[in-house]
């Protein structure tokens, strides 16, 4: 089985909500009929407008939304790719390899319902100074357990870019979806899962850039938080 990931882009006439909702009512019926395994849409809408604020952008425009789908074969995309061209402005493709070192329990939540909380979709680029192997092992063998413990997170994906899908897609390495609770949207102390604890509030965020500036150059990161929905 292979993940595809697609960020899309919406027109400048479309709102977030109008986009949202032509993803989840006209594309994803059309995904659907074709083989997939599984099927997940994120996309800026108003559940998350407050955590604006946090939002990082260096590709420009920022992504208004992502569609994952796992497939048997990336081979047989060409249908997928077609139905999401006839829906958004513009499109690109990733294949990737997915790492879930938290698994995000989403039991309860009926298919096409919008998972609690938000997911911060997050597109990284290897700094240069970094070999792929140094990367990876600061990022996964390190970092991850780093940012387990200091943030709230219920559900964290690492995709490691294989290859890209389409013509002059943007450089990404990496493609990070972390899931957190609705009280992280507005409270930062929530989403270092320290409220009411200002000392460790600022002890955990510390700790948390610290680490991620040992394998991330912040202007060449995008941050994006979405609203998950899981269609299959």
């Amino acid at each position: 089985m292979e993940k595809l990931i697609y960020p899309v882009w919406k027109s400048d006439g479309e709102s977030n909500e109008q986009f949202r909702d032509k993803l989840l009512q006209e594309l994803a019926p059309k995904l659907l009929q074709c083989e997939l395994q599984r099927l997940k849409i994120c996309v800026v809408d108003e559940h998350v407008a407050q955590a604006a604020p946090y939002r990082m952008e260096c590709t420009r425009p920022a992504v208004s939304a992502v569609v994952m789908m796992w497939l048997n074969s990336s081979v047989y995309r060409a249908p997928l790719e077609g139905a999401i061209a006839a829906c958004v402005t513009r499109y690109t493709g990733y294949l990737v390899t997915e790492s879930e070192p938290l698994v995000s329990d989403s039991c309860g939540v009926a298919p096409g319902e919008k998972t609690p909380g938000m997911n911060q979709v997050v597109f990284l680029q290897r700094p240069p100074r970094l070999s792929v192997e140094e990367w990876l092992a600061i990022w996964h063998d390190s970092h991850t357990q780093v940012a387990i413990e200091t943030q709230s997170t219920f559900g964290y994906r690492q995709n490691v870019i294989a290859r890209a899908l389409t013509y002059a897609a943007p450089h990404y390495d990496a493609i990070i979806e972390e899931n957190f609770p609705a009280e992280a949207i507005t409270n930062r102390a929530a989403f270092y899962d320290a409220v009411g604890n200002e000392e460790l509030h600022q002890q955990r965020e510390k700790a948390m850039i610290d680490s991620c500036v040992r394998f991330i150059d912040f202007d060449k990161i995008d941050c994006i938080p979405m609203s998950e929905y899981i269609l299959k």
